[in-house]
Formats: structure tokens, sequence, C-alpha cells
């Protein structure tokens, strides 16, 4: 993936980031970071053991598929929001609509990734008008799944914190992952708090 990555594009947006960053330690404004995953009844399996010479065979059947669009802070505050369909400009749009509508006296800036469905030609014909409410998109460059936080959550979720009986029936699957966002920064945590991303590189 770094590969495909522009170097100019990176060290750009990782500065802009940083600064935004800065701004919101010193309160100023809002940040957020944003995306979607997808959960199915397999479970994730990171590793596994086998005795030499012994083969080890996964079922390739996902069976059903819940959505999640998520949006998730530094502090592990977040909203999220759930659908059984595929993630859609649209929902995205409907999700942000909504969460624009709750109270805020600062600015509000989201950071997104370069998926179609947040570069689309509805997504950009609502800019204007959420910068005139004070929320404004922050693209990352291309293949910077690094540079998005809401990532960890994922990660955490998928190969952590499901447990290996909550995939045994999909109700079940997503009674757990309501319970583990509606728990997050309470029984479920991440610390984003440690330091600032990339400020070592301004030191």
């Amino acid at each position: 993936m770094k590969g495909k990555q522009c170097p100019i594009e990176q060290a750009s947006k990782k500065e802009a980031l940083a600064e935004l960053q800065a701004l919101e330690e010193v309160g100023l404004i809002e940040l957020f970071y944003g995306d979607e995953s997808g959960f199915w009844q397999n479970p994730v399996i990171a590793r596994a053991w086998q005795f030499a010479g012994e083969e080890i065979r996964l079922l390739p059947e996902k069976g059903k598929r819940l959505s999640v669009f998520g949006l998730l802070n530094r502090k592990c505050e977040g909203q999220f929001w759930s659908s059984e369909k595929t993630i859609k400009t649209e929902f995205v749009i409907e999700c942000l609509e909504e969460w624009i509508k709750t109270k805020s006296n600062k600015p509000r800036v989201l950071v997104l990734d370069n998926a179609r469905i947040h570069r689309s030609k509805k997504m950009q014909e609502k800019l204007a008008e959420w910068e005139e409410k004070g929320f404004y998109i922050f693209n990352l460059p291309t293949y910077s799944p690094h540079l998005n936080i809401i990532e960890i959550l994922w990660r955490k979720m998928k190969y952590e914190w499901l447990k290996p009986e909550d995939y045994a029936l999909f109700e079940i699957l997503r009674e757990a992952i309501k319970e583990i966002l509606s728990q997050l920064g309470a029984e479920y945590k991440i610390n984003f708090q440690a330091k600032l991303i990339f400020r070592t590189e301004y030191v």
C-alpha cells in the first residue's frame, strides 16, 4: 500500500491533519473520523496453530452482513448507524444530516477517506451547505487507512472484543456490536489521547 501513496500528498495531508489535531487540543474545533465497516457471521481469525503436516480449512460462507457507519473522536466518543444493506452515499448523507442537527458551539471537521461514496457528486453538492453550518469534510490522501483512527476501532472489535459465541446467530452478532458501540469509552476503551499523531515530526 505504501508504494501506491503519493509522497507529496501524504506529507501535505499529514501536516494539515496535525494542525487540525492541534486546534482540537486547544478546544477550537471538534474533530471526528468517519468510516464504514462490515461485520459477518464468520468470525475474524487472525492466527491459528496446527500440527506439522495438518491442514486447516475455513468455510468461505459469510452469512448475513451488518454494515456500520461511524464517527469517532480521540476521546473515544462516537455516533454510529447500522444497516443490513450495503452503505451508499445516500445513507452517509442521511447520517451526517442527522448528526449536524445536534448542537455544537464549535466548527466540526470530519476526516474521511477517499472511498467513492465519500467523493461522489451527491456528497460534493452538500459541501457548501454544510460549511455554512460550520461542518467541514477533510479528505485523506489515497491508500491512507493509518491516518484514520476509526480503523483502530474496527480492528479492536473484530480481533479482540467480539467473542466466538457472538457469531452463533446474526441477531446475537448484531446485539453484541450494538453493546460494544454503546459502551465505547466506558467498558470498551481505546487511548487516543497519549499524544498527537505526527506531533514528533514537528519537534
